[in-house]
């Protein structure tokens, strides 16, 4: 389906990308800390709003 070099290619670039993501996030941790300090509820909230549709669809279906 992909040729060897296609294949190294893929590799390299997701394992290069992934250590630039990295690296960028750590280096922006505290900013994060400090401007989005309560996104983790919004994250909880918005699981258990796609559980509680989930929810609903199984038991009235």
């Amino acid at each position: 389906m992909f040729s060897n070099g296609q294949l190294i290619f893929g590799i390299l670039f997701a394992a290069v990308f992934a250590i630039i993501i990295f690296a960028a996030y750590r280096k922006d941790v505290k900013l994060h800390r400090k401007y989005y300090k309560g996104s983790v509820w919004v994250l909880i909230a918005f699981i258990a709003f796609i559980l509680m549709i989930a929810a609903i669809k199984f038991v009235f279906v």
